[in-house]
């Protein structure tokens, strides 16, 4: 009998992530229809991978740091026609898998972004996620966006326009949706969310982190690049 391939396979870069790994994956773990789980690590020191290598045998290290060179490592690994890519701190919904499968089945469907909301979030954090999810909703009119905590699309579509550009220290998701939009539709799925713990608001200030996000997408739109160099990691 044949074997039946998974329905999805979900892709984590992970480094450092030994508080939220276990949570993600054990979700995960327990969605139905069975999706296929790739942890691709950076080269933690604490226990990200023992932890990972509890829920899936689909574990790799890899040398360089880097979340497009682990995002696109683990796209070679995956098994399933669809690709989503998810940080090591975000929570699905129940119906998660569903809600996806739905969305690529309608025709030209390329790739699809979703809403992401702060988990016990300040009444500031959550206004803003409020509002930057309605901003992506509408610039999508115009230019497909992705925040980057969840990225789907179809692997095929993936593979032809070269996965993420690794070059990219930050919007690499951003620019992924604008390459692939020139292959058929980008879209936002609107009955959708995934939560995230909030950790890069606590830790920089929400003025910090939303300023750095405009300058690079504004530096993005004019000159190809961000303005930053490097995307640090908030532990």
């Amino acid at each position: 009998m044949p074997i039946k391939k998974p329905s999805i396979s979900m892709i984590i870069p992970t480094f450092q992530e030994e508080k939220y790994v276990g949570s993600i994956l054990a979700e995960l773990s327990r969605l139905k229809p069975q999706v296929e789980i790739i942890v691709v690590d950076g080269g933690s020191s604490d226990s990200t991978v023992q932890i990972a290598k509890r829920f899936t045998h689909k574990v790799f290290q890899i040398q360089e740091r880097g979340i497009s060179k682990a995002k696109n490592y683990g796209a070679k690994k995956a098994g399933s026609d669809v690709l989503v890519f998810l940080d090591a701190d975000v929570h699905p919904e129940a119906d998660f898998v569903d809600k996806v499968l739905r969305t690529f089945n309608c025709s030209g469907t390329v790739a699809a972004a979703c809403n992401v909301l702060p988990i016990q979030a300040k009444s500031s954090e959550f206004a803003f996620s409020r509002f930057y999810n309605l901003l992506i909703r509408i610039v999508f009119r115009v230019k497909p966006h992705s925040q980057g905590k969840f990225f789907a699309v179809k692997q095929a579509s993936f593979s032809r326009v070269n996965g993420f550009n690794e070059a990219l220290p930050s919007l690499e998701d951003h620019d992924l949706a604008f390459r692939l939009s020139k292959l058929g539709k980008v879209v936002f799925i609107s009955d959708l969310t995934v939560y995230e713990f909030p950790r890069r608001f606590r830790k920089l200030g929400l003025f910090k982190v939303v300023s750095t996000w405009f300058v690079d997408y504004v530096s993005f739109v004019l000159h190809g690049k961000p303005v930053s160099r490097v995307w640090s990691a908030v532990r």
